[in-house]
């Protein structure tokens, strides 16, 4: 009989915590782009301030991976925690002054994509320290319906706090949520497994070679990295589309609440389904990312594109506690951190891309013909990993290989 995750005490605590910072985040951005445009009414002012946690985040991942494997993901994410929360509230101070330092937002936005880069390859150990392998699946699920949960909520309660006590109060909700997941995680247990202390270098490279090494994970890797590009494709030309084309903002509204509410389905579906091939399932899910980009390049019915869009990102909901789990019992847990920022890296990687390409292939050959090219790269990329012998192969992992990964490469 495998024991629920929500009965041990650490992964509750830290469920709870999590819980609570994924409501916190899920209200932020829509505050900040509301605040950031009264505060200049300026689009570029707002893309400086996400450029500015975006561009550290995605320096400093592999580093972040490193630390939290090397000094224990918990102290990680707990030092990680209380600092987002002193740059939440920085913002939120400025707004709440009523004459907000686009400088002092942009420095505090720079701090949290620090913090944020050493935080995220935390999360899979975490998971991996308080709950045997067993019940993983089950956990990682749990994990996913909190945060998609709260990505459909979290618009609706930014707004309510903008009209009624103003956005700033939006950042000092999201840093009292960071100190209460600070805090919880000071009390739980989560096992470690010490890492020898080496360089930089030779931690990132045995990291790499742990990647390397395993054809279903770097082949199912960049077909993560097209779908992140052609999602941010889809999330750039989309809006004209719908506005154009479709029927107007309204259009655009539902089709991004239908994409929660799959989000939220596919994390329901993944706490109970177990197919036998689950990498090779999850990518064939996320090939179905095809269907709404294709859509929208034909200008189809807004239900249709609405549907698609919803069938597609419940493939998603259901991929992420998937791959976590099979990614928790394939690595030793020594390297998970530093497997996990890489994984990280390659996807918030192809994001920039897809948004920078985006615009400018829109204004040469106008929005269909971008959109329609995503649509086969995802397509021939998700679906392409079939052709790997190993996705087609690897089953639910049983425990965490040993640690081979420790041994130092000749020569280093």
């Amino acid at each position: 009989m495998v024991t629920h995750p929500l009965r041990l005490r650490s992964f509750r605590l830290l469920f709870l915590g999590r819980t609570v910072s994924a409501v916190g985040d899920a209200v932020v951005p829509t505050a900040l782009a509301l605040a950031v445009l009264r505060a200049t009414g300026s689009t570029a002012a707002l893309a400086l301030v996400l450029g500015c946690a975006m561009l550290p985040r995605l320096l400093l991942l592999p580093l972040g991976g490193v630390v939290a494997d090397r000094f224990d993901a918990r102290r990680v994410a707990i030092g990680t925690d209380l600092a987002r929360c002193v740059a939440q509230l920085v913002v939120g101070a400025e707004l709440l002054g009523g004459t907000p330092s686009l400088t002092h937002i942009a420095v505090a936005a720079a701090l949290g994509g620090v913090a944020s880069a050493f935080a995220m390859p935390t999360a899979s150990p975490l998971v991996a320290g308080t709950v045997e392998p067993a019940a993983r699946q089950r956990a990682n699920a749990l994990m996913g319906v909190t945060a998609n949960a709260s990505r459909l909520l979290g618009p609706a309660l930014a707004g309510l706090l903008i009209w009624t006590a103003g956005p700033g109060w939006a950042f000092v909700l999201d840093a009292l949520s960071f100190a209460l997941s600070a805090l919880l995680l000071s009390v739980i247990r989560v096992r470690h497994v010490p890492v020898p202390r080496r360089s930089i270098r030779t931690d990132l490279a045995l990291g790499w070679r742990e990647v390397r090494s395993r054809d279903w994970f770097w082949s199912s890797l960049l077909a993560h990295g097209v779908w992140n590009g052609a999602a941010a494709v889809l999330l750039t030309l989309g809006p004209l589309v719908a506005v154009d084309r479709l029927g107007g903002e309204g259009v655009w509204v539902l089709l991004q609440q239908g994409g929660a509410v799959g989000m939220l389905a596919g994390s329901l579906l993944a706490a109970r389904a177990r197919p036998r091939r689950p990498v090779l399932v999850a990518n064939l899910g996320l090939a179905t990312y095809a269907a709404p980009l294709l859509l929208l390049a034909v200008a189809a019915p807004a239900g249709a594109v609405i549907a698609a869009y919803c069938l597609a990102l419940t493939a998603l909901g259901f991929l992420n506690p998937v791959w976590e789990t099979v990614v928790q019992g394939q690595f030793p847990p020594q390297v998970l951190a530093r497997v996990t920022s890489y994984d990280w890296l390659v996807s918030l990687g192809a994001m920039p891309l897809g948004y920078a390409l985006a615009p400018l292939a829109s204004r040469a050959w106008g929005p269909p013909v971008p959109l329609a090219v995503a649509g086969a790269l995802v397509a021939l990329a998700c679906a392409g990993t079939a052709a790997v012998p190993a996705v087609r192969r690897l089953g639910w992992p049983v425990s965490a290989p040993p640690a081979p990964a420790e041994q130092v490469p000749a020569g280093r």
